[in-house]
């Protein structure tokens, strides 16, 4: 992955609390790989670059912390969080068994106008790929799978994959940062509204799986070669469809 420029924008004065302001600036440097998985954040000099107080960063490191993007060291403090392989294999392992229970659900569940909204978004999310704004995908990325979530009809797996949805993103921006990953990406995610709109349970099945596992292989392999890993591991995921429609 490719650091893009480090210099952070200062924070303007607007409607929204400086506090969400603050991070959602931070959330979307580390995305965007403006800071790199090992960065050291001193309060300091993010205070310097955003223009804000030290109080304001220190609440959003905090809460980075809680989304699992953020570590703290003893004796080092906060550093961008360094997601290790076996963790990485273990979040698409997860996400293998969980999206693909949803898209399946939500196939017999969703509402005609709920598929109308998913198609909508699936127009938006390949416009936003082709353009390679990283932030401006993972919006589009999580705007689309909330549909899924809002009809699926489980809201335990919903709120499980959520919980985790920050991790998620960062492997995503992994993943389609990647060279020609993108084509790859609006080909997959195609075939899984396609299968949904036709009410066909274990073709969304099928296609999630294939998403989720084409994803891992791209992300985990370079998440290898920066570490200088041979070996990358493959993720467990079950070829059979859990539901029959």
């Amino acid at each position: 992955m490719i650091r893009q420029p480090t210099q952070l924008m200062k924070i303007e004065n607007s409607r929204i609390p400086l506090r969400e302001k603050v991070l959602a600036t931070l959330r979307s440097a580390i995305m965007n790989f403006q800071l790199l998985p090992g960065d050291r954040l001193v309060e300091r000099d993010l205070c310097d670059m955003l223009g804000v107080s030290r109080t304001s960063v220190r609440e959003a490191l905090r809460h980075l912390e809680s989304e699992g993007l953020v570590d703290y060291l003893e004796n080092k403090g906060p550093i961008v969080t360094k997601l290790t392989l076996e963790t990485a294999k273990e979040i698409y392992e997860l996400r293998a068994s969980l999206e693909s229970l949803i898209v399946q659900l939500y196939t017999i569940n969703a509402s005609d106008k709920h598929l109308q909204m998913l198609e909508t978004t699936l127009h938006l999310l390949t416009r936003r790929l082709t353009q390679g704004n990283v932030s401006n995908i993972l919006d589009s990325v999580n705007d689309f799978y909330e549909l899924l979530y809002e009809g699926c009809g489980n809201q335990t797996a919903a709120k499980l994959l959520r919980q985790q949805q920050a991790r998620i993103n960062l492997l995503r921006a992994t993943s389609i940062s990647q060279e020609n990953r993108y084509m790859e990406s609006i080909e997959e995610m195609s075939a899984i509204v396609d299968a949904i709109v036709q009410r066909d349970v274990a073709a969304a099945h099928r296609a999630c799986v294939k998403h989720i596992q084409r994803a891992s292989e791209v992300a985990l392999t370079a998440m290898a070669a920066k570490e200088g890993v041979s070996v990358v591991p493959t993720i467990f995921v079950s070829e059979q469809s859990l539901i029959s429609a």
